[in-house]
C-alpha cells in the first residue's frame, strides 16, 4: 500500500466521486441538459453551450510529455492554487492536521490550510545564507500533525532554487510520513531538472507545475498536481468534474504545440538575458541597497526607501510588489523582470526626482 493512502483523511478516502455525463462526443447530447444552441460570438471548438470534457485525455496526454511523466501521474488543475487547495481538502483534518512552509513563500499554501481549519507551522529560510533550506530546523519542527510540508524551488519571493540535497534530505527523512510538496511554478527558468524524476522513488512527493509564468497562460488558469496514480485517482474524486473551461483547454493545447514550444524556448531565453541585464542597472540606483541572486523571472529588491522606490515606478506607470509585510522583508519589494521597454521606463522613473 502506498503510504500516502494512510495520511489522508479516511472520508474521502472511502468518497465517490461525482459522476458527471458520460463524455461521448461523437453522440448528439441530449444527456447533460446542456442548450442546444451556442452563444453569439463562440469562437470554440465544441462550443461553450456544451460542458468541456473532464480532464481532457488529449491535453492530459501533451502536458504529461511536458513534465515526462505518464498520464496516470498527473491531474489537470485551475492553476497551482486548485491543487493547494485539494491536497488541503484530501489530507488535513480542521483543529487536527498542520502543514509546514519555509518562510517568506508562497501564500497560498497557508491561506488554503486555514480554510481547511488546519495549522500552520513557519519554519523559515536562512536569509544570512542566500535563502538557504535549513534542513535541522524543518525536522526538528515535523510532528505527526504536520501532513504537508511545502517546499518552493525556486521559492516565491525570494527568487532563489533550493539546494537539492537538502530537499533530498527532507525527502529522506519525511518519505512515509508527510506529503512533500515541491512547487515547480518558476522552474523553467533555472535550466534545473524537475524533481518529478523522483516521484517513483519517494512515494509521498508531490510536484507542482504550471502554464501561467513560462507559458503566458496566467489568465487562462491551468496547472497540475504530478504525483503517485495513487494520489492522483484520489484527487480526481475530490476536484469540480468541469473545472476546465473549454477556452482554457483550447488555449492550453495551443500552447503546448510544438511550435509553440519553441518559440516559448526562445522567449524564455530572451527574458533570462533581460533579467540580468535589470539587474545590474537596479544595482546602481539609489533606491536600491540589494537585489538578490534570481532563478525565476522576477528579482527581490531590498530598499533603504521603498516607499519612494514604489512613488517613482507608479509615477513612471508601473506597479511593483510590495513584500514589507512577510517576516524577513522589512525593507524588500518584488520586481518582475518586462520586455526592454517597461524595464527601461522602470530605471527611468528611479532616477526622475
Amino acid at each position: 500500500m502506498n503510504p500516502l493512502l494512510l495520511l489522508a483523511r479516511p472520508e474521502i478516502l472511502t468518497l465517490k466521486a461525482y459522476s458527471h455525463a458520460q463524455w461521448l462526443p461523437g453522440l448528439t447530447r441530449l444527456h447533460a441538459n446542456e442548450a442546444p444552441w451556442r452563444p453569439a460570438e463562440d469562437a470554440s471548438t465544441i462550443g461553450l453551450n456544451r460542458y468541456p470534457e473532464p480532464q481532457p485525455a488529449a491535453l492530459i496526454a501533451r502536458m504529461a510529455t511536458l513534465y515526462g511523466v505518464q498520464p496516470a501521474n498527473l491531474l489537470a488543475t485551475r492553476g497551482s492554487d486548485e491543487a493547494i487547495d485539494v491536497l488541503s481538502r484530501i489530507f488535513l483534518r480542521a483543529g487536527v492536521d498542520a502543514i509546514m512552509q519555509c518562510t517568506p513563500t508562497f501564500g497560498m499554501y497557508q491561506v488554503a490550510a486555514r480554510i481547511q481549519g488546519a495549522g500552520v507551522i513557519d519554519v523559515p529560510l536562512q536569509r544570512t545564507h542566500g535563502w538557504r533550506l535549513d534542513v535541522e530546523r524543518v525536522l526538528a519542527a515535523w510532528t505527526p500533525q504536520v501532513k504537508i510540508v511545502y517546499l518552493c524551488s525556486p521559492n516565491n519571493p525570494t527568487a532563489n532554487l533550493l539546494d537539492i540535497n537538502a530537499i533530498r534530505a527532507v525527502c529522506d527523512a519525511l518519505a512515509d510520513k508527510a506529503i512533500i510538496v515541491i512547487d515547480e511554478a518558476y522552474i523553467e527558468w533555472t535550466g534545473a531538472v524537475s524533481l518529478t524524476a523522483w516521484l517513483d522513488r519517494y512515494p509521498t512527493l508531490a510536484v507542482l507545475r504550471t502554464l501561467s509564468k513560462a507559458y503566458a497562460l496566467a489568465g487562462a488558469r491551468i496547472g497540475a498536481l504530478l504525483g503517485a496514480p495513487e494520489l492522483i485517482e484520489i484527487a480526481r474524486r475530490v476536484v469540480p468534474p468541469y473545472c476546465l473551461a473549454q477556452p482554457t483547454i483550447e488555449a492550453a493545447m495551443r500552447a503546448l504545440d510544438p511550435a509553440a514550444l519553441s518559440a516559448t524556448r526562445d522567449r524564455l531565453a530572451v527574458l533570462v538575458t533581460e533579467r540580468e541585464y535589470l539587474r545590474m542597472r537596479l544595482s546602481a540606483s539609489a533606491l536600491v541597497e540589494t537585489v538578490w541572486p534570481s532563478d525565476t523571472n522576477f528579482l527581490l529588491v531590498d530598499s533603504p526607501d521603498a516607499d519612494a522606490f514604489m512613488r517613482a515606478s507608479m509615477r513612471g506607470g508601473l506597479i511593483v510588489r510590495d513584500l514589507r509585510s512577510y517576516p524577513a522583508l522589512g525593507r524588500s519589494l518584488r520586481v518582475t523582470v518586462g520586455t526592454r521597454s517597461e524595464n527601461e521606463r522602470l530605471l527611468a522613473s528611479l532616477e526622475s526626482p
